[in-house]
């Protein structure tokens, strides 16, 4: 992930065992990184939630069959 033209900074309050944990996986130099990178994964789980709310609005909820469909098409790991 490439450093953003500008930053803000903000203030947020976690738990602490929350906050020690991430410290010890990320670092004491790291933190923002760490958080950054975590807040952008959840924006695009966000965003694909929309999307997905979108779709089942336009075209209807996936039906039973759709789904065997495309998980017959997905190998399983």
């Amino acid at each position: 992930m490439s450093e953003p033209a500008h930053t803000d900074k903000l203030s947020v309050t976690i738990p602490a065992d929350l906050a020690d944990e991430l410290r010890s996986r990320a670092g004491r130099g790291n933190v923002s990184a760490y958080v950054t990178q975590a807040l952008v994964r959840q924006l695009e789980h966000d965003r694909l939630g929309d999307l997905l709310a979108e779709l089942a609005e336009v075209h209807g909820p996936v039906t039973d069959e759709e789904l065997a469909r495309a998980r017959a098409e997905w190998p399983e790991r």
